[in-house]
């Protein structure tokens, strides 16, 4: 492709979101680029203050634990308080636990502490998908949702190196640097992103709309059988995925790689991502939902299935091709699948369900991994995946038929995207379309 064809592909990528969009991506990135609690905590919990790994391992696992007890809390706060206050709470609360887990020494209060952080961390997930699917019109979420996980580990990227070079000179400084970048995305918000959540009128826009006020209750979305099929199935794709950081380099160590060998092989994730998300989005956007998540659930579960026969640094980096390709085709569309499910007033309860399967699947992989593992060995966890690869996709295959129409998303001066349908909320505020 000639440099004016690149040129033009990046533009028409990028080209037709709100422009609230943008700040609430730019929120993203900056949060993403100051990361370094959940990337460098075991290190910091072992080398720096001395604990063993087993106090690190119940650290790490309540700080996930965090996480999967605010899903469905903040789901609700983003229904009933709105989008932005909820990301402020979350986004200001995330910087002052940061901050206070740098410089707590007991281990009782570190492992609190550290359990507030996945909590306040997790918190403005549910928000920020809630609002991006708010702001942006039904046919460009699939590439806002890839664009945003695009931030997503492109911040991640940068920050892993950076923080590593903050982690040799000083673990408080990246605790502290980790709380000022957090501040900066409120801070963004704050000023920058306008509340999007819809009013009661919405519900009179179409069939799926709802209002703030719709009647929706946690207890009507765990009585949505196809959704929580979806979420079910989303939390044995998110099982797959997380073995990537927590079975692949423990059977990488034992196969007697390095870890400086483990880090090389699992870079090609980032890179990839980084590189193939924008023209990948391209291709996928207009095609068949279903047909996407299939072939993305095969790909992961036996991308991790051929690491069984891996035996060189070069054949793991091949495999991770293989996971990453379906890590990219998997993530835009699973959420604007979400999206397309949830009734617009319930889109913080529905998203925050969502949240938790990913934040549950965080906290048992590693369990998973590791009494497979030990009872049966490595080729036993890949082989698993590859079955549980297949069942994703069978999964998907049953569920995913007759989707409903999405409704028109609500633009920022009242009407909806596509000029038809929701009105404006009620309320001084204007609305805007859209989340990160």
């Amino acid at each position: 492709m000639s440099v004016a064809g690149l040129g033009r592909s990046v533009r028409e990528s990028v080209s037709g979101l709100p422009r609230e969009f943008w700040w609430l991506w730019t929120s993203t990135l900056v949060n993403r680029l100051g990361g370094f609690v959940a990337t460098f905590m075991a290190l910091y919990l072992t080398l720096d203050r001395g604990y063993s790994a087993s106090y690190a391992g119940l650290v790490v696992a309540l700080h996930g634990l965090g996480g999967v007890v605010s899903s469905l809390g903040a789901g609700v706060m983003t229904d009933r308080l709105g989008r932005r206050p909820t990301m402020l709470i979350a986004q200001t609360s995330t910087a002052v636990s940061v901050a206070v887990l740098g410089f707590m020494v007991h281990p009782v209060a570190i492992a609190a502490v550290a359990f507030c952080v996945g909590m306040a961390s997790n918190a403005s997930r549910p928000a920020v998908q809630a609002m991006m699917a708010d702001i942006v019109r039904p046919e460009d979420r699939v590439r806002a949702f890839s664009l945003n996980y695009w931030a997503i580990n492109l911040g991640f990227a940068v920050s892993s190196a950076g923080a590593g070079f903050v982690a040799e000179y000083s673990y408080l400084a990246g605790f502290l640097g980790e709380a000022a970048m957090t501040l900066a995305c409120a801070v963004v918000v704050f000023v920058k992103v306008p509340e999007s959540r819809p009013g009661k009128s919405a519900a009179a826009g179409g069939a799926g709309a709802g209002g703030a006020d719709d009647g929706v209750r946690l207890s009507t979305v765990l009585r949505d059988g196809r959704f929580m099929s979806v979420v079910g199935l989303s939390f044995v794709i998110a099982l797959i995925f997380q073995q990537g950081y927590v079975g692949l380099p423990v059977a990488m160590g034992a196969d007697g790689f390095s870890s400086s060998d483990f880090g090389t092989a699992v870079a090609v994730n980032g890179v990839l991502i980084v590189v193939l998300q924008i023209p990948v989005t391209r291709f996928i956007q207009h095609r068949d939902p279903r047909q996407l998540l299939i072939v993305s659930s095969l790909l992961a579960g036996y991308g991790f299935g051929l690491t069984a026969f891996a035996g060189s640094v070069a054949v793991y980096a091949l495999t991770i091709c293989v996971w990453t390709v379906a890590e990219i085709v998997n993530a835009p569309i699973q959420s604007s699948l979400v999206v397309r499910l949830s009734p617009a007033g319930g889109r913080g309860r529905y998203q925050g369900m969502y949240t938790m399967s990913w934040s549950a699947a965080a906290l048992i992989a590693p369990l998973m991994s590791g009494l497979v593992i030990d009872r049966f060995g490595a080729e036993w966890l890949w082989g698993a995946c590859a079955v549980l690869g297949t069942a994703a996709a069978l999964g998907y295959w049953l569920l995913v038929r007759g989707l409903p129409e999405e409704e028109g998303a609500v633009s920022a001066g009242g009407g909806n995207a596509s000029g038809t349908g929701a009105e404006g909320v009620s309320g001084t505020e204007p609305v805007v379309e859209r989340t990160a």
